[in-house]
């Protein structure tokens, strides 16, 4: 098998024309069959690189032939296989960052010392301090025997990292070091800066110490950044590897583990099903607070309110579908607004008398849209490939309606599944709390739209109660009227033409205060069904703005988050996940309200 030699060197320098450059090194590296990294900067070069024998030496004896790298003497190993997996040239910034402008190695660094200088040192067992600036990771695989590691897993983090050092540190010598030397060609004269007065930086590196001085005052072996991950002190490739995924650096033994399956998972980092499904949750509860903060309707803003226009009205004024569409709203408010030109379609403005087709989607606009606050508290309990589940709070709406649009499940859902089309499955009221249910894909929607329809789909909920119902157990099985009433409520139907409707329910507990807590298992789903039948019943729920004795249902539909809240909880969910084809349970945790005595 061919031996390849793998090399490492950099250069601080000031090079100018990068781009021409780039367009020279990389057809020479690609024409000597070499591969790994070429970065360049306007501070200098930094190469790692590997090819054969006789490639690499014609690649020098090529690039010294430029002034500024005529100098240049790689460090090197060799290995039976080809460590990088292609050939790259990238103009950067730094050749290594640590983002602090105003160090400057080319034109100062601090004192070297040779790999055979810090040998003796640690021979004669000198009082010195020595500081590994890699990163985390790296030193895991080894580093010198009672190094002090700089504490952090990238090198931007280190001109912090240096803080944590005790202040006596700064008086006595300090020897620090890294893979090949080039991270402390700037962390030197930034320690200087920060009242270090003894700074050394190992010269060469780690990789010069092993070629010069083997493995002596050192444990473990060194990471590379390729293929090999890590050569032990003979500069030889040891039988390491690193997680794809977590980027630990695994040992023989941790990669004949169960749990080490590649590119997903090693012993370090492994998840099962239900940790991760814990992760996924909490990233996207993060994301959620972060697109609700502040509420996005709270924020002025041009609304747009689409109004379809039904066959009904074909041919009728405008003022008549207005009115007729939105009874809660007077005749002259809408005259007002066809006057300010509010009231338009496909960008024409439409007066009062001007009459209106069926099919149209009449606009109605209104600038500087500030909506009400209300309560953006939620929590997913639940996501896979098909459904996503989460714990809604109150108030909040479950979609633009009345005076919301922007602040609604619907609209925050939408902004952390940017691109997805999230589809309802079932409501809650605004000021209902609990589980609710929303399809990813078409293939979920449909199925389990007929389990509820064919009232398969076993919900619970959970409400407080004022009075003390006699029975432990009781049902309602009053009709629900069809049409809504003022400002969309129901009523209980007398006549014939009401919906069906049933509703059993369970006493928890009758409390002290003259309330009760009482499981309900609404059969059907009719709109505010069980507020209407305990309502009816005699025992309306703590809360309620519209079904509670004396409450008004045109006076207040929708509660406010200064309000008491309405003790009404969606508390748990069943049916069959069509994707996965068996029954499963989706649970809201049981709000404080319920848990009070």
């Amino acid at each position: 098998m061919p031996e390849f030699v793998n090399i490492s060197v950099y250069k601080f320098v000031d090079l100018d024309n990068l781009a021409d450059r780039k367009a020279e090194l990389l057809p020479l590296c690609n024409q000597l069959n070499l591969r790994g990294t070429i970065l360049l900067s306007l501070e200098g070069i930094n190469m790692f690189l590997a090819g054969t024998r006789e490639n690499i030496d014609t690649f020098f004896e090529t690039i010294r032939k430029q002034p500024e790298f005529a100098d240049l003497q790689p460090k090197e190993s060799v290995s039976d296989h080809q460590p990088f997996s292609r050939m790259l040239v990238r103009l950067k910034k730094e050749i290594i960052s640590m983002g602090v402008e105003a160090i400057r190695p080319k034109v100062r660094t601090s004192a070297k010392l040779t790999a055979k200088e810090l040998k003796q040192w640690l021979d004669d067992g000198k009082d010195v301090t020595l500081y590994d600036v890699r990163n985390d990771y790296e030193i895991e695989v080894g580093t010198f025997k009672n190094a002090v590691p700089a504490g952090i897993d990238h090198f931007r983090l280190f001109p912090e990292a240096t803080k944590q050092l005790p202040e006596d540190t700064k008086k006595k010598p300090l020897v620090m070091f890294c893979t090949g030397g080039i991270r402390c060609e700037k962390a030197g004269p930034l320690m200087e800066e920060q009242g270090f007065e003894q700074v050394y930086q190992l010269d060469g590196g780690i990789l010069k110490y092993f070629e010069e001085c083997g493995g002596d005052h050192y444990d473990g072996d060194c990471f590379v950044f390729d293929k090999r991950v890590a050569v032990d002190p003979s500069l030889q490739e040891t039988d390491a590897d690193q997680c794809y995924a977590c980027q630990s650096v695994l040992t023989a033994d941790q990669q004949k583990s169960p749990l080490y399956k590649p590119p997903h998972s090693c012993p370090l980092c492994f998840r099962t099903e239900d940790q991760r499904q814990q992760d996924l949750l909490e990233e996207r509860n993060n994301l959620f607070a972060l697109h609700a903060n502040p509420l996005p309707g709270s924020i002025p803003y041009n609304n747009v309110r689409p109004m379809n226009v039904p066959l009904r009205f074909e041919n009728k004024p405008v003022l008549e579908f207005l009115t007729d569409m939105h009874a809660r709203l007077t005749a002259e408010y809408w005259r007002g607004e066809c006057e300010d030109g509010k009231v338009v379609f496909n960008g024409k403005t439409l007066a009062a008398d001007d009459e209106v087709r069926a099919g149209w989607r009449v606009e109605h606009l209104l600038p500087q849209t500030t909506e009400p606050d209300v309560n953006a508290a939620v929590k997913f309990l639940h996501e896979d490939e098909g459904l996503i589940v989460v714990n809604k709070p109150a108030p909040l709406p479950m979609h633009a309606c009345g005076r919301f649009n922007r602040n609604s499940l619907v609209f925050l859902l939408g902004k952390v599944f940017s691109g997805e089309r999230l589809r309802i499955l079932h409501r809650l009221d605004s000021n209902t709390t609990g589980v609710v249910l929303f399809a990813r894909k078409k293939s979920v929607t449909r199925p389990i739209h007929e389990q509820f329809k064919a009232g398969t789909v076993a919900k619970v909920y959970l409400a407080k109660v004022n009075g003390h119902p006699a029975e432990d157990k009781f049902c309602c099985d009053e009709k629900i009227s069809e049409e809504a009433k003022a400002a969309g409520s129901r009523a209980i139907e007398t006549s014939d033409a009401g919906l069906t409707a049933e509703t059993e329910f369970e006493v928890v507990r009758r409390q002290s205060d003259g309330t009760a807590l009482v499981r309900c298992y609404p059969k059907t789903g009719r709109t505010n069904q069980i507020r209407l039948h305990l309502s009816h019943l005699g025992f309306p729920i703590v809360g309620d703005p519209t079904y509670s004795a004396g409450a008004k249902a045109n006076e207040k539909q929708s509660l406010t988050v200064d309000d008491p809240p309405m003790c009404l909880h969606a508390l748990s969910l069943t049916l069959v996940h069509p994707l996965m084809g068996k029954e499963i349970t989706f649970d809201a945790p049981v709000p404080a309200w319920a848990d009070a005595e």
